[in-house]
């Protein structure tokens, strides 16, 4: 999201000289898994789990749908960047989301810049293959996602996408539970120059994984090109080519009022999309939460089976972390006392999950 551009300038040292120490221990869960030898089976999804319910997603008309072809709406979180809060996913945080607060998707967040994927992308791959593991291991789909943020073009890191989602894509492509998403916030940039990114971009999953679904997302910050002074019409008139495809949409309740709902709305009714990323506050991850004009989206997401993921699963110090600052070191993540005001909010909101069809 954009604001963590402005964390990097302010809090770059801080990251670098106490963060990492942090991470490099937190994230030996991952990697772990992620030496393991490509060939080995794919564990198995817990029974009754929403993965295993549900089997391989695919994408129905304007609908995500389960493997019986009955639409469903997946409700989840999103990691923080796990260049920073790489500690905030480990063992007791990710048995609690998916058992306490009963998540069916966790979108791993792998920043490209910002001191992400380019600086060591092996390191960062092999923490994006233990993730998947972790999310495979309690039954939680996992969203896979390629978070270029700057430069907001993402053909700038073309290259890079194809080398990081062919590996991804081969090791995993016997899973169910893989969702590829390979543009975070495109910004700055005309929907043409996405289009044409995404179009090189799935034949490159699909020679490895034929049926995983594919996300990309939409211009302006994933405003459906509202942030960028544009609209819905720009991907209406020109989609991009592809089957089994969905568009993101990110919005920030408190900042994002009606042109973005009613674009939300309009589009809904056009192409398939899914809600990868949004927070009850303002576009910058702080400030106060608008938890009427939150609900007032997810009341339409609900009502159209689109499916979500909140920002963030971490104790950044914005209000837009769910936990308190402090939560990720110790051990202690179940229940609503390690949770801030958004946190708790959305847990209950998860909480509450779709009901999913078995036939």
């Amino acid at each position: 999201m954009r604001w963590d551009k402005i964390r990097l300038r302010v809090t770059a040292a801080l990251a670098a000289g106490l963060l990492a120490p942090v991470a490099a221990a937190s994230t030996s869960m991952a990697t772990e898994t992620a030496a393991e030898p490509a060939t080995q089976a794919a564990a198995a999804l817990p029974p009754g789990s929403p993965a295993a319910i549900n089997g391989q997603l695919k994408v129905c008309g304007l609908q995500l749908c389960n493997s019986a072809g009955k639409p469903i709406q997946l409700r989840g979180m999103s990691t923080h960047g796990i260049q920073w809060y790489s500690q905030c996913v480990k063992t007791a945080s990710l048995d609690a989301l998916a058992n306490d607060w009963k998540a069916d998707v966790l979108r791993i967040s792998m920043y490209i810049q910002e001191g992400g994927y380019e600086t060591d992308p092996r390191k960062f791959t092999d923490m994006v293959h233990g993730y998947i593991e972790e999310a495979t291991k309690r039954g939680m789909y996992a969203l896979v996602d390629w978070h270029q943020l700057t430069p907001g073009d993402p053909n700038a890191n073309l290259s890079r996408a194809k080398t990081f989602f062919t590996e991804i894509a081969q090791r995993h492509k016997d899973k169910t539970n893989i969702i590829y998403d390979i543009a975070n916030e495109p910004n700055n940039v005309s929907w043409d120059r996405v289009r044409s990114y995404a179009e090189q971009m799935i034949p490159v999953i699909r020679a490895q994984d034929s049926d995983g679904v594919v996300l990309v997302g939409t211009h302006g910050w994933g405003s459906l090109g509202i942030s960028d002074g544009r609209d819905e019409t720009d991907i209406i008139n020109n989609p991009v080519r592809a089957t089994n495809f969905m568009y993101t949409f990110h919005f920030y309740a408190a900042s994002h009022k009606t042109e973005y709902f009613n674009a939300l709305s309009r589009a809904a009714s056009k192409i398939p999309l899914f809600v990868t990323e949004f927070g009850t506050q303002t576009a910058s991850g702080d400030g106060g939460n608008d938890f009427t004009n939150s609900q007032k989206y997810l009341d339409f997401l609900a009502s159209k089976k689109i499916s979500w993921t909140n920002w963030n699963f971490s104790d950044d110090s914005r209000s837009g972390a769910v936990f308190k600052p402090g939560t990720c070191s110790g051990s202690s993540f179940t229940g609503t006392a390690p949770l801030k005001p958004a946190g708790v909010w959305i847990r209950d909101r998860i909480r509450t999950a779709d009901d999913f069809p078995t036939s």
